[in-house]
């Protein structure tokens, strides 16, 4: 089944019971969110808000909470279809008649991915215009009691190339409502509606800029999706729908606007112009802090007599994105091969904001071609982004963790398979490296037949300074100590107590919380947001020839530092607040 609104999407949630309307009234302002953060956990339904205090507008949340309704939101035809498109590369190369004849199904399938045009009457996103102070009334949630201002969580930022109007771009960035008819505009750096702007500013010119809310659900996959710079996310949203996808002229702008959105906001970036953002409460689950960032005008906004407010809540992993990086995932690791060849399958970890930690499966048909293919990786759109990452050329389920880094540390050859680069970029929203966009990597290498036995089970003693010792999976340890403003200089002395016992641990991690290790969603978070390769590696090394070679153990200090922006909390009253109310939200 694949939608071409969101109303179809939520019609089938409500006929199949995974859907709960909310009469009650609730407030934008943190109470909505913790509501949404109580059902997502338990992996609940849907949530149709349609009492939402200061707003005429119905909200709803946590479409994708869930691995069943992103099955449902998508359904199983864009993966078999990118399947059967990577698969008929070589059949179709050269294309010859009895090969295309052979393929005939999917080009005709391929001949339906596009957009068309349709007429002003057949455009329900036509149907209400706002110019003057056109975002009174919307309802955007503040998720987090030290949110700068409320954000549109879910908007669909539409931007053309100011030369090349043909090439488009269509990301998620998030955006703080500072008034009736100006936002923020959050585009990191590796961008692709940041290019535009740049492109623009040297002109001296403001960007027009389009910003959908709702639509076909393709659409906000599409625009989250880690595809080339030059893919055109409009047509992937077709494909993943199935059909081409209707867009009207905006009477009022140069943009055609999908028909059947639910908002269109209308304006400009004006070249030059910055405003300070946030702090917000991002997908890290902590705060991200505040700096400056364009400043979104808006003229006017489109929307549907019956428009429906769509919104995410975004925190400490699991959220929704979760399930929707999954999936993307999964749509588009086939072609991982045609865009890197080597490069056999490649994760990237939601739980640590997806930048933080990515994995691949890759060839190792002569030595070392597994770091090619990591460089390869490292040069490749946004996860040149990625600030450690674990390669082995054995057949893994990289979305299995633990078995991922058994087989690498089995593998794992200290004195030549570890990297770490320092002074590179890293993730806008990741301070690890102590200054924005500025940071290290790390590249880890476990290929070719296993070079030690692991130990599972922790059988040392006790560690001087050591309070909890756990393990993760076999080979990777976790313990617990002081914090790090107690004292910074554990982990070398961690390290000098490991290698006196002659450890067989090949990795221990050094965390606030021992008990981290209970499981992968936990572990990821923690370990990976929480360090910086640079800094917080620890290992005897001896450099040779240019090489740094390290000796085991590694050490990793994974506790919170000082200058670290702070986890995400919810406020005590919001919290009892809803205790209160709770009966009241799901009435029979």
């Amino acid at each position: 089944m694949s939608f071409t609104d969101l109303r179809g999407l939520i019609d089938t949630l409500r006929r199949e019971g995974d859907l709960a309307v909310i009469d009650t009234p609730v407030d934008p302002y943190l109470e909505l969110a913790e509501i949404h953060r109580r059902v997502i956990d338990q992996e609940g339904p849907a949530l149709l808000f349609t009492n939402v205090i200061g707003s005429p507008f119905p909200v709803v949340t946590n479409l994708f909470g869930t691995i069943r309704r992103v099955d449902l939101a998508f359904g199983p035809r864009p993966e078999a279809f990118m399947k059967q498109v990577v698969g008929a590369m070589d059949r179709l190369l050269p294309p010859t008649p009895k090969a295309l004849w052979g393929e005939r199904s999917l080009i005709w399938d391929a001949l339906k991915v596009g957009i068309k045009e349709v007429p002003a009457s057949s455009a329900p996103i036509l149907g209400a215009l706002k110019a003057e102070r056109p975002l009174e009334g919307l309802p955007a949630l503040t998720s987090w009691q030290l949110d700068g201002g409320p954000f549109i969580t879910l908007p669909l930022v539409y931007t053309e190339h100011p030369e090349h109007r043909k090439q488009h771009n269509l990301g998620m960035y998030r955006m703080q409502i500072f008034d009736h008819s100006t936002t923020g505009m959050h585009w990191q750096i590796h961008k692709g509606g940041g290019f535009h702007y740049h492109e623009a500013e040297k002109r001296n010119e403001a960007l027009p800029v389009s910003v959908f809310l709702g639509g076909p659900p393709a659409l906000i996959a599409s625009a989250i999706a880690p595809v080339p710079e030059h893919l055109p996310e409009l047509l992937l949203s077709s494909l993943i729908t199935g059909g081409k996808l209707p867009v009207v002229q905006d009477p009022r702008s140069s943009h055609k606007i999908p028909a059947q959105a639910e908002f269109v906001l209308s304006g400009s970036v004006a070249p030059h112009v910055r405003r300070p953002e946030g702090p917000f409460g991002d997908h890290y689950g902590y705060y991200s802090w505040t700096h400056d960032f364009p400043v979104f005008n808006v003229s006017h906004m489109w929307h549907r007599k019956d428009a429906i407010y769509p919104a995410t809540i975004v925190g400490k992993p699991r959220q929704e994105d979760y399930y929707l990086g999954d999936f993307l995932q999964r749509l588009l690791s086939p072609a991982f091969p045609l865009a890197m060849p080597g490069v056999k399958d490649l994760w990237t970890y939601a739980e640590t904001g997806f930048h933080a930690l990515a994995a691949a499966i890759v060839r190792e048909s002569y030595s070392r071609e597994a770091l090619g293919s990591a460089f390869r990786i490292l040069g490749e759109g946004q996860l040149t982004l990625t600030k450690y990452l674990m390669i082995t050329d054995q057949p893994v389920d990289l979305a299995n963790f633990p078995q991922l880094m058994e087989t690498v540390l089995e593998r794992f050859r200290p004195e030549t398979d570890l990297f770490v680069f320092d002074k590179t970029s890293h993730d806008t929203l990741d301070y690890t490296g102590g200054k924005l966009n500025h940071g290290s990597k790390a590249v880890m290498l476990g290929v070719g037949e296993p070079v030690r036995e692991l130990p599972a089970v922790y059988d040392e003693g006790l560690i001087d300074e050591i309070t909890g010792i756990k393990p993760y999976c076999r080979g990777c340890l976790v313990v617990s100590g002081a914090a790090f403003s107690d004292e910074p200089e554990l982990p070398q002395r961690l390290l000098k107590r490991l290698r006196e016992k002659g450890t067989r641990w090949p990795l221990v991690i050094l965390a606030d919380d021992a008990e981290i290790a209970s499981a992968q969603t936990p572990f990821l978070w923690t370990v990976f947001t929480r360090f910086n390769p640079a800094d917080d590696i620890y290992a005897e090394t001896a450099l040779k020839r240019h090489h740094v070679g390290y000796e085991l153990p590694l050490v990793i200090d994974a506790r919170m530092k000082p200058g670290y922006p702070d986890e995400l909390i919810p406020r005590e009253d919001i919290v009892e607040l809803v205790d209160r109310k709770w009966k009241t939200y799901f009435q029979a």
